[in-house]
């Protein structure tokens, strides 16, 4: 009878040591089976990553054009009108371009409060239309340039604007 008890006793250990799972596999397991749903998703971005395509978008450039630059001086040319100031001369400086009014207005009271008499001027030629803050005007390029030269440290994207 002893002898049973010990082999029955023997049995139900092996049995138990055999049927349990290390929990390693289970954690394998696991890492294997989310690494394949991984590396089946990421042919399926990649594709799409490939399809997709940025439309070209053209712009017209008719309404801007440089003029005479036998002296390498870039002018910009643009059909404006004026918003808010005294009115353009041949040659401006403009030292902001926004597509908010309230913006070029806030640079504009800027600009006179530092004893300029700065201008915003509007181009409906662009979309979105585009408010210019204009800095100095002057009658020739010579003296536009020179402005913009001298506001190019303060406002470094300023560039000259020909308004016929």
């Amino acid at each position: 009878m002893k002898k049973y008890i010990v082999l029955c006793a023997g049995l139900c250990a092996a049995m138990a040591f055999t049927s349990c799972k290390s929990s390693e596999s289970a954690y394998k397991q696991a890492y294997l089976k989310a690494k394949a749903q991984e590396e089946a998703q990421q042919p399926a971005q990649q594709r799409v990553e490939q399809n997709v395509v940025t439309p070209l978008e053209e712009r017209a450039t008719t309404n801007t054009r440089v003029v005479d630059n036998a002296d390498n001086i870039a002018v910009r040319q643009e059909n404006v009108s004026v918003v808010s100031g005294s009115g353009l001369r041949n040659f401006s400086v403009v030292v902001g371009s926004f597509s908010l009014r309230a913006n070029a207005d806030g640079l504009q009271q800027s600009l006179i409060n530092s004893g300029y008499n700065a201008q915003v001027v509007l181009n409906n030629a662009v979309q979105p239309p585009m408010y210019r803050v204009v800095a100095t005007t002057f009658d020739t390029k010579v003296e536009a340039a020179a402005s913009r030269n001298d506001l190019q440290t303060k406002y470094p994207g300023a560039w000259l604007l020909y308004a016929k």
